[in-house]
């Protein structure tokens, strides 16, 4: 085993590669950009570097030479799958954690990927993958594969560059559209054509080779609940398959990685017919540790860090396909750093609170830490939740549970809508395909609907607000609860949920007892006490953080950010935010402004584009009127909501 090893990454995949090199008793060295500075993968390691970027290569080689490290761990994502970099260290006298530099690039070119396992035998997708397809040649051959046709980029992944075609009238747009955005991601524009499999589930294999011709799997992982052809909540085993089925896509994934002598942890990727679950097709193989790992770890008992490192420092494979046992059911959920009822835009902010999950059967791996900024250089994925039972329906119990405890104020996450889509009785029932998800956002009842503030939430950030100003200063006159000769009368406030309308909340009394009337709503008793709230008989548990005049409320897995404007009484009761505010819909930078301060706009019309994540947004005119302020500036950078522009309506 290593002495020291290097990691040559960020984020939760950092903190959990360390914990695995501390067990071991290996030492760690951790590589950092300027921002991550305090993060909390450099505070798991032994000793950190600060590098230009986590993909500068050169630099991190030279890290890890400084730093007496013998391997290096690339994690996923960055230069994981890059085999320049694999070279690299092998040249620099280090060990890279993957496998042959060879074995990434024959798995890295899908086209090239196809040919080398339907060789060994493996099933692939009926398709024309020949390079060098010209447009019409690829119309031609999407045709002769058959509609419905799926066009995909042959240097990458992720859903980058790919396009369903279903009418042959609309090929050749589509061949255009993928050919520019593999173009602009990959930096080429090779495409294959491959049959649509109708009602897809997506089953990938996880193998583990060494260098003494050992391979074997560790059964399979169901990862069809997906958006945008991006996991969202993956499983150890799949509903789908039995016994027979599982040994039979084992046996092909580990032939495909035997076909290019593959060395360390992979997975191969299946599509496979929800309709037909014998018939199974190669997909692509990712030559790297998933970001679903852990739920293989707890169906198995293994430690896949471990047999990685193991297999890189050239011991044997520990056991026998005989020796591979799945025990229980275990169920992984992302959670991301994204709005649902903004179309899944991706958020960002400053973490001003933050209590995760924890109990038996329930993991999370996670790189977050109260008041670390969670910005849009990087994945918008911040950690994972898991969690095991004997069979699926407990570890989706225990997830739901262990999500509902999950608070995290100061950013916008999915967690409330992985808790909907864990409800979903499709998802419930085992009858998955990758288009569920997408399927089940449409429409007011969607996954992703955006839903009204309850009642209880406003009661409890009006209660503390009155609270705060209680404490902040103890004179009873000049506590602003209403309180007149021979009565008490009422304080009004008005807050606005981020991305709703202005809502009056009324309160009459202290916070430890008190009426509150939220809108036109009758007056309902409540109280504060803590974090306690009682209202209307009914007692429950907040969370609770304050960032200047916005007040971050967290319950059951979902926050909410309550912005406080103008008292009530001091303003006539107007409404706080006028319809003529732009505001961002994500933490970015400003590409493009396309108006100026005195312009006439018209409703719809384009002003401001914001870029976030590789992801460009533009902000169009709510009303018809004139810009009297603007801002935004191009190149700036904003925050989740900031005012871009007003205009005046009229």
């Amino acid at each position: 085993m290593f002495e020291s090893v290097l990691i040559a990454n960020r984020g939760e995949i950092a903190v959990r590669v360390a914990r695995t090199l501390r067990r071991l008793g290996v030492r760690s060295v951790a590589v950092h950009s300027r921002a991550d500075a305090g993060a909390p993968h450099v505070r798991a390691a032994d000793e950190a570097v600060l590098i230009p970027s986590y993909l500068d290569g050169d630099a991190i080689v030279e890290a890890a030479r400084a730093t007496g490290a013998e391997a290096v761990h690339p994690g996923y994502g960055f230069l994981s799958e890059n085999a320049a970099f694999a070279r690299a260290c092998a040249d620099a006298g280090l060990t890279f954690v993957g496998p042959p530099a060879a074995a990434i690039e024959a798995m890295g070119d899908k086209i090239r990927a196809k040919r080398t396992v339907a060789a060994a035998g493996v099933p692939v997708v009926p398709g024309r993958d020949e390079p060098g397809l010209t447009d019409a040649e690829l119309e031609a051959a999407a045709l002769e594969v058959g509609l419905p046709v799926l066009l995909k980029p042959s240097a990458g992944g992720g859903g980058k560059g790919m396009r369903l075609v279903r009418d042959a009238a609309d090929l050749p747009e589509a061949i255009a559209s993928a050919r520019r955005e593999a173009s602009a991601s990959f930096g080429d524009d090779t495409l294959l054509a491959e049959r649509f499999v109708e009602n897809p589930r997506h089953i990938e294999i996880q193998v583990f080779a060494d260098a003494h011709g050992n391979a074997v799997h560790l059964g399979e992982r169901e990862c069809s609940l997906q958006r945008r052809h991006q996991k969202i909540v993956e499983e150890a085993p799949s509903p789908l398959l039995d016994a027979a089925a599982r040994a039979r896509m084992g046996e092909s994934a580990v032939a495909a990685a035997r076909a290019v002598g593959y060395v360390g942890a992979g997975t191969v990727e299946y599509i496979v017919s929800a309709d037909r679950p014998g018939e199974y097709f190669f997909m692509e193989m990712n030559t790297r540790l998933q970001v679903e790992h852990p739920v293989t770890e707890l169906v198995t008992g293994l430690d896949l860090v471990e047999l990685q490192l193991r297999a890189a420092a050239g011991e044997p494979l520990p056991l026998a396909q005989g020796d591979v046992a799945l025990d229980g059911h275990a169920v992984e959920a992302r959670v991301y750093a994204e709005d649902p009822a903004r179309g899944f835009l991706p958020t960002g902010g400053r973490v001003l609170a933050l209590s995760e999950p924890s109990g038996e059967h329930v993991r999370v791996d996670s790189g977050l830490a109260e008041g670390a900024e969670v910005g849009g250089a990087y994945d918008p994925m911040l950690a994972k939740v898991v969690a095991w039972g004997p069979d699926r329906a407990e570890a989706l119990r225990r997830l739901d549970r262990a999500l509902a405890s999950y608070a995290l104020l100061g950013v916008p996450t999915n967690v409330a809508f992985l808790r909907a889509l864990l409800r979903h009785p499709a998802v419930a029932a085992g009858d998955l395909d990758t288009g569920l998800v997408e399927r089940s956002l449409d429409g007011p009842d969607g996954l992703a609907a955006p839903a009204p503030v309850p009642d209880e939430v406003l009661a409890a950030a009006a209660l503390e607000r009155t609270r705060a100003l209680e404490t902040a200063d103890p004179d009873p006159w000049e506590i602003p609860d209403g309180w007149r000769p021979g009565a008490h009368a009422w304080t009004p406030w008005i807050v606005t949920p981020s991305g709703g309308d202005p809502v009056e909340v009324r309160v009459r009394g202290r916070a430890q007892g008190a009426q509150v009337r939220v809108g036109d709503g009758a007056p309902v008793a409540a109280s504060l006490d803590g974090t306690v709230l009682t209202y209307g008989g009914r007692t429950v548990r907040f969370a609770f953080a304050r960032d200047g005049r916005t007040l971050w409320v967290g319950r059951g897995g979902a926050a909410w950010a309550l912005t406080e404007h103008v008292r009530a009484d001091d303003a006539g009761g107007a409404a706080a935010a006028g319809d003529g505010v732009l505001r961002s819909p994500m933490p970015g930078t400003v590409l493009a402004v396309k108006a100026a301060e005195g312009d006439r706009v018209a409703e719809g019309q384009p002003l401001v584009v914001v870029e976030a994540m590789k992801m460009e947004h533009t902000v169009t005119a709510p009303v018809a009127g004139t810009v009297t302020r603007l801002p935004a500036r191009a190149g700036a950078q904003v925050a989740l909501d900031a005012v871009l522009a007003v205009i005046e309506e009229g």
